[in-house]
């Protein structure tokens, strides 16, 4: 079974600390800096479309792009009642195509690591690139290789009523990849159906990131602290990439 094929009828449920609106936020704060209009806004690896349909109703006009099928069907559940309804498309990352160019591209919560080979990657960030307008900004966040390598022997339960999740992680450094060994059960009326994945994410370090990015053409690039206007400090977890496409 692939990453999300069953984990995305549990996805919501089991990630409810994550703040979207807190999120939003942040990137809209971005986007004033910019100093140039924000319309069009493309969510790269949008899952089930959480942060897609906050921006959405917040007026921008927004496509979501998800290589998970099942993800993108609660996307467009979960945005059917908007008056500004995304669009949503299935598409890889490193095989990103849209219909027309972006004033800007979000790709949250650690989506990037789930790209398991860096010539992907680089095409990835490069197909970004063509799709942002002149001046358009890309920004996205990564676990450090130290926060994922951390992870290895580590066991973690999150549960619901409905749903009960055990997973635990497993580093290789040869690999540089951490992988997520996942058991899900889910109520289903008066039965609970299991499941099991495996989630994986290479462990990138931030001056590769930021090489990718300028080899990809964008010449502008910042890093931040978690959700911060700041520089990443020492042991952080998650570091944010600004990057602008020259106007």
């Amino acid at each position: 079974m692939g990453s999300y094929d069953f984990l995305a009828g549990s996805y919501d449920a089991l990630t409810t600390d994550v703040d979207y609106p807190t999120w939003a936020d942040y990137i809209e704060r971005h986007f004033a800096r910019l100093g140039r209009p924000v319309r069009t806004v493309l969510d790269l690896a949008c899952g089930t479309g959480s942060l897609t349909c906050e921006l959405a109703r917040r007026g921008y006009e927004v496509t979501g792009v998800d290589k998970s099928p099942e993800m993108l069907s609660l996307a467009e559940e979960k945005c059917r009642d908007l008056d500004n309804r995304p669009r949503f498309f299935c598409e890889g990352m490193e095989a990103l195509r849209l219909p027309g160019r972006v004033d800007a591209c979000v790709c949250c919560l650690d989506s990037v690591n789930y790209v398991l080979h860096p010539r992907k990657l680089e095409r990835a960030f490069r197909r970004v690139y063509d799709c942002l307008e002149p001046g358009g900004l890309f920004l996205f966040d990564a676990d450090t290789p130290e926060k994922l390598a951390a992870m290895d022997g580590q066991v973690f339960l999150d549960e619901t009523e409905d749903e009960y999740c055990v997973w635990r992680g497993e580093y290789s450094s040869r690999r540089r990849v951490c992988s997520f060994w996942m058991d899900i059960f889910r109520r289903e009326g008066e039965l609970w159906r299991r499941g099991e994945e495996l989630h994986e994410e290479y462990a990138y370090t931030m001056e590769e990131l930021e090489g990718y990015l300028r080899q990809a053409g964008f010449a502008a690039v910042k890093q931040y602290g978690k959700l911060k206007f700041r520089a990443p400090r020492p042991g952080e977890q998650r570091i944010f990439f600004a990057a602008r496409k020259a106007a």
